[in-house]
Parts: structure tokens; C-alpha cells; sequence
């Protein structure tokens, strides 16, 4: 196919856009792949709809290998399968919900493991019918506080997601294999820099859960990997290895002290450094983080205290994953105001469990260790106040931030951080959606056998933007030969009405023979052309100029620069095998 740059419905730009933050935002609308329409929702022109179509093509390949079949469901969807979930309420604000004309609920659908449990017990009823292996490309909507970084987060995207049916858990492991494999083949074929890190499941249920991060300084997801072994986890889901519990007889008692002018960590390990015989750090420290929790559906806010060592602070994405479905937001002045007990910078659990506030600790806060920590009262911190002896948590919780240098969860190494973005998600769900809905098969004793499902998503658009934002120079997008929007970008670098022909009839032979050409046949300066060359992306360039007088054309790789002149009688044969290469 050739596509005319001359009727190309398309307009580059020489500047960024005023909004763009990360380079995948600023290239693919400067390079006329997306519009924005308005925050979070973007056009798709037509080369952006191309490499999007391209992306598609290779995941349904890959999903056609393991045996998955494509169908589709609306994104219009009713209240009901999302109430027997509880979903209407654990989405929360990011849910669009809306009304029809007769007032009924109905929301634009995030993510549809209920249709998908529904249809399939709609149709299947025997344990001859499985497994089952459904699939579908689809727009999800998400109603995100703060889009950002125009396609990669967005509040109307395209997912792949599909969903395992299988009648025990060994069927269930072999279908996430499947999957995990599947999501392997698709991103090598897109030339994608990736990790594969252990994840939490979320508002998704289920047990196992990996995602697919293509590393990138602009993702959204920290992830950390061990220096010694191939373990690697997003944050959220990294467990804290607890110490051993320690005596508590024997341990100084603990003391109040006066520390004036000592509201953060800094300034308490200062003065008692200063005024006691003893040394401290931060680490001996028992920050107390007062946060508020709303269950989906509740009008109330609950109270919790969270303890962490004063050395780490809370992080806010690993405290959501542990209190999820739950809404979590810090407390504000008015929230201090109507509790008196909480004395700001000098909270501690004394006070906390007195007034019935629930209180739970990071897991190296164990029995026998002794904390420096608030005394409840202004001014005042107390000193060896022990674990188990002086107060007792109500529990654990994994909300400290993840330090690099901390020893790896499986006992190898230390962590070093990084970033990703997400761009594949699978889960394990177990029977959560099929125990919600009674998705039951008949086995071969004749009783009814509960169905396990798994859940697997590719974010189709935000790979388009991933990839981008991998696939770059200073000059424009690099796109890998899998997903670009064509094979050879034909460029005529002159007026002379040789070059026109010669650059025409390359083109239609290319064509002929299955390569996919742009070809540049407007009346703009070599200089315009080429600098859209270099911004669109397409991973070859033809080059059709002066060098015919010698019986010579240009090729140009664009990812690796490299230039080379070629005999205009082999530049066919030349492109179709570097295109096939």
C-alpha cells in the first residue's frame, strides 16, 4: 500500500505541546498520531491508528497461538453484575456511572471479568465444555483524577483482556502459563525493554499476580530487583522480611523525656543526641502516621494509626494496596481539631489504642524491640517504649517505603529501584467471580464443580506510548519494524522531474511487492521532508535525490543512523530484504 504524503490527513508541528510532560506525549502529537480532545481523551489519526492497529494485530497472533478466542462485549454496561461483585462501590469515583432516560444505573465499563463470567455460564454447563480461553480488544474508561502523559494515562483507553475458565487449579496454572508465555512473544516482538515483577492483585481479587513493566524514567510504577538473583517486584507487592521477636525482660523501662521544639525526626534524634549518653538514628525512631480510611460504600471515615521507623517514610502507593478497597487520605487540620488525643508530632500508640483507634505497624516493629516514639503530649517523646510489653499493634501493615539497600525479600542481595510503566497485568482469580455469579460445571460424578478463572490485560494504547517513549531520538520516534505505521518512507529529495518517476515507480515495486511505503510527494523543501521523516519514524528511508544522476538512491536506517548508497536496479531487492530481515 502507498500512502501519499501530499493527501495524508496530516500536520506535523515543530514545537511541543504546552501540556506534554514525557517525550512519548510530545513526539506522537508533534509526529500527528494523536489529538487531544479533551484531558485523558485523545483522536487517533490516521498513521497513530495504524501503529495502534499494528499492536492489535500482534497480540491477536499471540493470543491465537495459545488457543484464546476473540469476541466482544458493549462498553455500555449495566449496574447489576457489578453490584453482586461489589465493584459499583470498591471503583469508587473512578467508576463513569450514569443514568438512561427511565433512571436506570448503568456505568462505561473498566474492566468486565462479570460479563465475561456471566456469558460463559450463560452458554456452558458440563465439564466437557472446558477449559475455555475468551478474549477481547476493547475502549475501557476510567474516570482518572489527574490524566497525564496524554495516551499513557488516560480516562478512555484500549485493553486486551481475557479470561481462563478451568475446572480445577492445576488447569488454572496452566493457563496463566500459557498467558505469561504469550505476553513474552508479544513484547519481544515489539522490540520492548521490560521486567516481569511480582504485583499485587487489587481491586482484581485473586492470588497470583505479575506485571509486565517496560522500563522507563517516566513510568508511573517504581518496581525494585535484587542485585543477586532474578527476583523483582513492584513495590506495592514487596513483603517485609520480619526480624526475630526479642525477650522483653531485661529492657531498660521506658522513660518520658522533655523535647522542646522536636516535631520531626531530624530535630528529635538532634536533641537526644545532644542530652542523652546514648546514640540514636532515625531507625530507633517510631513515626506514627495518622491516616483515614472510607470502605466503599460508607458515608463514615475510620481512624488508623500506622507505624513505621523514622528513617522510611510512608509510601502512599503501598498503604493504598494494603487498606484496598478501602479510600485512604491523611488527616487534616479539622480531623486533628476534633480529636484532641492527637498531639501533632508527638503521636504515639499509647494514646491511639486508649481512644480505640486501630494501630498497625510495619513488620520489623516486633515484640521485644524497643522505639523511640511520641509521648502524647507536646514537647514529649518517650524512650524505650517496648514492643509487647508497652504496647501491642493491632497487626501489620506493608505501607514503609522500600529503601534501595534493603535486603531482598528472598534472602539474595540487596534491592535497587527503578521505573516502569505497566503495560501487561495477569492474575490468578480463583473462584472469587465465579462464587459471585454460582459459574458451575457439571462434573463427571454428576455434582457441580465451581469454575476457576484467571485474568489477563495488555494496555493496547499505552503500549503504543511505551514503546514511544523507548523508541526515540532528539529528531523524532523510532518505531520498531513489528508496529510501525509503514515499511520504507520514500523521500523525493528534488524537483527535478527524474526524480519524481524514478521515486514513483520505486514506490509502486515496493508495493508490488508487498511493502507497506509512505512516500513523500509534496512540493515542500528536502529539509521539511526530511525532518518528518525523522519525526514520524518509520524504520527504513528511501531516499530519492541527487545520487540518481549516479544511478544511486539512499537508504537510511533510521534507528541506527546508518547511511548507505545503493544501485537504483537493486533498491527493491535491497529494502524487501531488510524489510523481511
Amino acid at each position: 500500500m502507498i500512502t501519499r504524503m501530499s493527501t495524508l490527513f496530516l500536520r506535523t508541528l515543530r514545537e511541543d505541546p504546552a501540556d506534554a510532560e514525557v517525550p512519548s506525549h510530545k513526539l506522537l502529537v508533534r509526529a500527528g498520531y494523536v489529538r487531544r480532545v479533551a484531558p485523558g481523551i485523545y483522536s487517533w489519526l490516521p498513521l497513530g491508528l495504524r501503529v495502534l492497529r499494528n499492536v492489535e494485530r500482534v497480540v491477536r497472533e499471540e493470543m491465537a497461538r495459545i488457543g484464546a478466542q476473540e469476541i466482544h462485549f458493549p462498553a455500555l454496561l449495566p449496574r447489576e453484575p457489578y453490584e453482586a461483585t461489589g465493584r459499583w462501590t470498591e471503583y469508587g469515583p473512578t467508576l463513569f456511572r450514569l443514568k438512561d432516560r427511565k433512571g436506570g444505573d448503568y456505568l462505561l465499563g473498566p474492566t468486565h471479568e462479570e460479563l465475561f463470567s456471566l456469558t460463559v455460564k450463560g452458554e456452558y454447563s458440563s465439564y466437557k465444555d472446558y477449559p475455555v480461553m475468551l478474549y477481547q480488544i476493547q475502549t475501557k474508561y476510567r474516570d482518572e483524577e489527574r490524566p497525564r502523559a496524554g495516551i499513557l494515562r488516560g480516562r478512555e483507553f484500549v485493553m486486551k483482556d481475557s479470561y481462563s475458565f478451568d475446572l480445577d487449579d492445576d488447569g488454572l496454572a496452566e493457563s496463566y502459563r500459557l498467558h505469561r508465555d504469550a505476553y513474552i512473544r508479544v513484547f519481544d516482538r515489539m522490540g520492548l525493554r521490560y521486567v516481569i515483577v511480582a504485583a499485587t492483585s487489587g481491586a482484581m481479587g485473586g492470588s497470583a499476580s505479575e506485571e509486565f513493566l517496560a522500563e522507563s524514567e517516566t513510568g508511573e510504577d517504581t518496581f525494585v530487583r535484587s542485585t543477586a538473583s532474578g527476583y523483582a517486584a513492584n513495590v506495592e507487592a514487596v513483603v517485609t522480611a520480619a526480624p526475630p521477636a526479642e525477650p522483653v525482660e531485661g529492657k531498660p523501662a521506658a522513660q518520658v523525656h522533655h523535647t522542646p521544639d522536636t516535631p520531626t525526626i531530624e530535630t528529635l534524634v538532634d536533641h537526644l543526641n545532644a542530652h542523652t549518653d546514648r546514640t540514636f538514628t532515625a531507625a530507633d525512631t517510631l513515626k506514627n502516621v495518622l491516616v483515614k480510611l472510607r470502605q466503599p460504600g460508607a458515608q463514615e471515615w475510620e481512624l488508623l494509626g500506622v507505624g513505621v521507623p523514622g528513617n522510611r517514610e510512608v509510601d502512599l502507593k503501598r498503604l493504598e494496596a494494603a487498606v484496598e478497597p478501602a479510600e485512604v487520605a491523611l488527616l487534616d487540620e479539622a480531623d486533628f481539631a476534633a480529636h484532641d488525643f492527637l498531639v501533632k508530632g508527638y503521636i504515639g500508640p499509647k494514646a491511639l489504642q486508649a481512644n480505640g483507634v486501630r494501630y498497625l505497624v510495619d513488620p520489623r516493629v516486633v515484640t521485644g524491640t524497643a522505639w523511640v516514639t511520641g509521648a502524647d503530649q507536646h514537647d514529649h517523646h518517650v524512650v524505650d517504649l517496648v514492643c509487647g510489653r508497652d504496647f501491642t499493634p493491632d497487626g501489620t501493615i506493608e505501607a514503609a517505603e522500600v529503601l534501595e539497600g534493603d535486603a531482598a525479600p528472598d534472602g539474595t542481595g540487596t534491592l535497587v529501584a527503578a521505573r516502569g510503566i505497566e503495560i501487561g497485568h495477569i492474575f490468578q482469580l480463583g473462584r472469587k467471580y465465579a462464587d459471585a455469579f454460582g459459574l458451575d460445571a457439571l462434573g463427571q460424578d454428576g455434582k457441580p464443580k465451581r469454575i476457576t478463572m484467571g485474568s489477563y490485560g495488555i494496555g493496547v494504547s499505552r503500549l503504543v506510548a511505551a514503546i514511544a517513549e523507548q523508541s526515540h531520538d532528539e529528531q523524532g520516534l523510532v518505531w520498531p519494524r513489528e508496529v510501525a505505521p509503514a515499511d520504507v518512507h520514500v523521500v523525493l529529495a528534488g524537483k527535478d522531474e527524474a526524480v519524481r518517476e524514478r521515486g514513483e515507480a520505486l514506490a509502486a515495486e515496493l508495493d508490488a511487492a508487498g511493502v507497506e511505503v509512505v512516500l513523500d510527494d509534496r512540493t515542500s523543501s528536502p529539509g521539511v521532508k526530511f525532518a518528518d521523516a525523522e519525526l514520524i519514524g518509520v524504520p527504513t528511508v528511501l531516499v530519492v535525490g541527487k545520487g540518481l544522476a549516479g544511478g544511486v538512491v539512499e537508504v537510511r536506517d533510521r534507528r541506527s543512523g546508518e547511511r548507505t548508497e545503493v544501485p537504483v536496479d537493486d533498491a527493491v531487492r535491497h529494502l524487501v530484504d531488510a524489510v523481511r530481515a
